[in-house]
C-alpha cells in the first residue's frame, strides 16, 4: 500500500481534526531524506561509470529498485512553443511506454519534462544541485511534491542545507547525465549550460540525442551545433526506443475524436501541425465565438493544451 493511503487510514478515526492532521503527516513524509550508496543499489550502479562517483545521494521519495530503460531530458530554461512542445511530446511518449524520465527540476524544459512524464502516469527523478530538503527553484515545490507522490524521487548529493552555488549546477549535471542511457536535448542555445550535461554524457559513454530546430533561432543553436558534431537526431521516441530498448511495443497513435463537428475539425489540423489559433480559425471558416468555445472545451476534456501566444497542440 502507498504511503500516502497509509497516512489516510491512520488518521481517519479522527474527522474533527483531519486535515491538521493528514497535512502534518503528508509533510513528514515528503520530507523523509533517506541516503544510499549507489554502488549498492542496482539501479543507481550506472552512476560508477562516472567522474567522481559519489559516495552517497540522499534522496526523499521512492527510486527504482532495478534497472529501467533511463533517458534524461535537458534544455533551455527560456524554451519556445516549438521547444515546449516537442519537449512535452517525447516526455510524454517515453514515459508512457515505461521510460523513466531524469531531469533537473529547473525552470523550463526540465519542468515540461517532469510534467509531461507525469502526465503519462509514468515515473520521474529530478536531480537537485542543493541539499535537500529544500527545493529549487521555489516556484517547483508543487513540482517536487507530485513526483514524489507519485513514485519518484527528488535527489541530491549535497548533505548540508545550503544553497546551491554556480559550479554545483554544472556537478548536478553529471549525475543527470550519469543515471541516463541516453540524454534527449530538445532545445538549447550556444551558450547553455545544457551543453555542459551533453558534454558530461559524451565523456560518459551515454548517447546523445539532438532536436533538429529552426535555423534562424537562436534557442535552436547549441542543438544545431551539436548535430554537426554528431550527435543523433532525434524526431520521435521510436528514435530513442530503438537504442535504449529496442523490445518496447510500438505505440498505437490514434487520433482523438471531438464531441461536435467543430472540434474534430480543430483536432485535424492540430494533428496536421498547425499551431497557431488565428489561422486555425482562418482554415476552419468557423465564427469567431463558435472557435473559442470549441477550444476551451477541448482543453478542459484535455484533448488539447496550450503553448503560450495561441499556439495550440494535441495533448
Amino acid at each position: 500500500m502507498h504511503l500516502i493511503e497509509l497516512a489516510d487510514q491512520s488518521i481517519a478515526y479522527h474527522s474533527s481534526t483531519y486535515l491538521t492532521e493528514r497535512q502534518y503527516l503528508l509533510q513528514q513524509i515528503y520530507m523523509k531524506i533517506n541516503k544510499v550508496v549507489p554502488l549498492e543499489q542496482n539501479y543507481l550502479q550506472i552512476l560508477g561509470d562516472i567522474a567522481k562517483t559519489p559516495k552517497s545521494l540522499y534522496f526523499i521519495g521512492n527510486l527504482p529498485q532495478q534497472r529501467v530503460p533511463t533517458v534524461a531530458i535537458v534544455g533551455t530554461r527560456r524554451p519556445t512553443a516549438y521547444g515546449k512542445e516537442v519537449t512535452h511530446r517525447l516526455a510524454y511518449d517515453l514515459a508512457s511506454r515505461g521510460v523513466i524520465v531524469v531531469s533537473g527540476l529547473a525552470l523550463g524544459v526540465d519542468g515540461i519534462a517532469h510534467r509531461a512524464a507525469l502526465e503519462a502516469g509514468g515515473t520521474t527523478l529530478a536531480v537537485l544541485a542543493n541539499s535537500l530538503p529544500k527545493i529549487y527553484p521555489a516556484t517547483h515545490r508543487d513540482l517536487a511534491k507530485d513526483i514524489i507522490a507519485k513514485g519518484g524521487a527528488i535527489i541530491s548529493e549535497h548533505q548540508d542545507n545550503e544553497s546551491p552555488r554556480g559550479y554545483d549546477f554544472l556537478a548536478r549535471n553529471r549525475i543527470v547525465s550519469g543515471l541516463a542511457d541516453a540524454i534527449i536535448i530538445t532545445e538549447a542555445a550556444s551558450r547553455s549550460g545544457t551543453l555542459n550535461t551533453a558534454a558530461h554524457a559524451l565523456e560518459q559513454g551515454r548517447e546523445v540525442f539532438v532536436v533538429p530546430g529552426n535555423i534562424t533561432s537562436p534557442l535552436s543553436a547549441g542543438c544545431n551545433a551539436l548535430l554537426k558534431q554528431g550527435a543523433t537526431p532525434i524526431t520521435c521516441a521510436d528514435d530513442i526506443l530503438q537504442v535504449i530498448a529496442p523490445h518496447t511495443p510500438d505505440k498505437q497513435t490514434l487520433l482523438p475524436l471531438g464531441n461536435t463537428p467543430d472540434e474534430t475539425t480543430i483536432l485535424r489540423l492540430l494533428a496536421d501541425g498547425m499551431r497557431n489559433g488565428d489561422e486555425i480559425q482562418q482554415k476552419t471558416g468557423i465564427a469567431a465565438a463558435d472557435f473559442s468555445m470549441a477550444l476551451t472545451m477541448l482543453e478542459m476534456n484535455g484533448a488539447i493544451r496550450p503553448l503560450g501566444g495561441n499556439q495550440w497542440t494535441l495533448r
